[in-house]
């Protein structure tokens, strides 16, 4: 996931910085509208459980994302009823970035930290 502060965009980022806002406000909204909870299975692994209806929406973000950021690696499955699940993947040299992904997805749907 994109965004100007420093350590979360990294420089092998290709979207546009004048887009990077944009999408870190898409990923804000998914976050804030559909976030249940987080699991945290590694140091480059996390599981996002989202309600199930942003499941088009996780996907579209996901694919998106991969193509200017290529190192992340993202996979939607079902989760339990009404619920999916949102594995967020980096390789060991980005974990900070997966770090600030978590982090910001708690803060954006409000859940305790």
């Amino acid at each position: 996931m994109t965004n100007t502060d420093p350590g979360w965009a990294p420089d092998s980022c290709t979207l546009p910085t004048v887009e990077q806002p944009l999408r870190v406000a898409e990923f804000d909204a998914l976050f804030a509208d559909a976030l249940r909870s987080v699991e945290r299975v590694d140091a480059v692994t996390a599981r996002l459980i989202l309600a199930g209806e942003a499941a088009g929406t996780a996907r579209d973000l996901a694919a998106r994302e991969v193509e200017c950021c290529s190192f992340f690696r993202f996979e939607v499955d079902a989760a339990d009823p009404g619920r999916i699940g949102l594995l967020v993947s980096v390789p060991p040299a980005r974990a900070a970035v997966l770090d600030a992904v978590v982090t910001r997805a708690v803060a954006a749907a409000g859940l305790a930290g």
